[in-house]
């Protein structure tokens, strides 16, 4: 987040307060099987501290900086902490199975809207959780990212917007895919947004909320 330390408690209620719709984080498992809240695979860029999450226990992780005298959340703790929609971004299959233990025992499927950049990882939390909406998350990508979203049984794609094109939003709106664009940080990549007729951007500036609605 553009504002307050990334991926923190503090940034997700900055968040909040600003009216955003949806709030999107980022969660990877500790060593222990915690859901982590944190957009690298390792500590050493929004932390104090260095190396993988993965090779971490949650109380390794609590340890850390974050940024302000900010600690490394855990999803359980966002879901307390503000009450807007969410959308969790889950970094690989092991991830979206402890994903899936929560969202069933906190009956979370309206409120958490779930995102990878990985075809199999939102094929498995759709197996896992009926009902819930997936997104599919793509930087790069081929003529064939539509069909892999239906394949996959994502509702949505989450596409770069610097390299998103009128032809792939309408034929993703011709087949029921919505299509959200990241990050929109600048005037010029809204306008892009408006132009393509996107149902949604991210963003790390919730002021931008100003001009828009739309998640951050």
């Amino acid at each position: 987040m553009g504002v307050e330390p990334e991926n923190t408690l503090r940034s997700f209620v900055r968040a909040e307060e600003a009216g955003m719709d949806v709030i999107e984080l980022d969660l990877h498992l500790s060593k222990d099987g915690a859901l982590a809240v944190m957009h690298d695979a390792d500590v050493d860029r929004t932390t104090d501290g260095t190396g993988p999450i993965a090779g971490k226990t949650l109380a390794e992780l609590r340890a850390l900086d974050a940024g302000r005298g900010e600690r490394v959340p855990v999803f359980e703790e966002v879901l307390d902490a503000v009450k807007s929609p969410l959308q969790a971004e889950i970094k690989d299959v092991a991830a979206a199975r402890a994903l899936a233990d929560v969202l069933l025992a906190r009956d979370l499927v309206e409120r958490v809207e779930v995102s990878s950049f990985h075809d199999e990882a939102v094929v498995e939390i759709a197996r896992l959780v009926p009902g819930v909406r997936t997104v599919l998350v793509a930087s790069h990508w081929s003529g064939d990212i539509v069909e892999r979203a239906k394949a996959a049984g994502a509702r949505s794609l989450a596409l770069n917007i610097r390299r998103l094109t009128l032809e792939v939003v309408e034929l993703a709106h011709a087949e029921g895919v919505k299509v959200i664009g990241w990050v929109v940080n600048t005037q010029d990549h809204l306008r892009l947004a408006r132009a393509l007729e996107l149902d949604g951007v991210t963003t790390d500036f919730p002021e931008i909320r100003r001009t828009g609605r739309f998640t951050a």
